[in-house]
């Protein structure tokens, strides 16, 4: 079903606890593309918030800063082709991997566009994300929204988003629950245990 909304909707929002293939089959329908000349770049991006951690604490330039917040984005990516491939197109701008605030004032045309960790967007983010897209592209947007790590006095783009967009025809939103989870069995039980335990201080 998610795979069909991708297909057939230019905006799916894909919202689910961790381990559900949210991003990687995301990725996966963007590499298809991208060899078969559907689009002209595939762009991944993700909000630079951090669980308890700042940017201006980690060590090196912008690049070295973002890398980690960017990295499940790179592993799956390199799950699907090989390193030196990848970094190929990279560099040669069919793939480009940047942060969130990289997208203010662009027009994303021909592009294939993943937004992940999209539950840590502001609302102000959130509209400049969805307000990118141009001709011939289409934007997966992907986030749990029981993981937010935004400051307890800013709301969450992304349930605003759920809320204000899911009449609007050419959007989807495609939820998974904890029986799509597809990593350790346990996984699913921490889900389980954490969901019971939501109004427990």
């Amino acid at each position: 079903k998610y795979l069909e909304a991708i297909a057939t909707h230019d905006i799916v929002f894909a919202v689910g606890p961790a381990g559900t293939g949210k991003t990687y089959l995301a990725m996966a329908v963007g590499m298809a593309k991208l060899l078969k000349g559907e689009v002209e770049h595939i762009i991944l991006t993700r909000p630079a918030v951090e669980a308890g951690e700042k940017l201006g604490f980690l060590p090196g330039d912008l690049t070295e800063k973002v890398n980690p917040y960017l990295r499940p984005l790179l592993d799956a990516l390199h799950e699907m082709i090989d390193y030196e491939r990848a970094e190929r197109m990279i560099v040669s701008g069919q793939i480009e991997i940047a942060p969130i605030a990289f997208m203010r004032g662009r027009t994303l045309n021909d592009s294939y566009v993943i937004l992940d960790e999209a539950q840590n967007c502001t609302r102000e983010q959130m509209k400049m994300f969805l307000t990118r897209l141009g001709e011939n592209s289409t934007a997966v947007v992907t986030g749990d929204i029981t993981q937010i790590d935004l400051p307890p006095d800013t709301k969450s783009g992304m349930i605003q988003a759920l809320k204000i967009l899911s009449k609007i025809d050419g959007i989807c939103i495609h939820h998974f629950d904890e029986t799509d989870i597809v990593r350790h069995p346990l996984v699913i039980e921490i889900v389980k245990a954490y969901e019971r335990a939501r109004n427990i201080p």
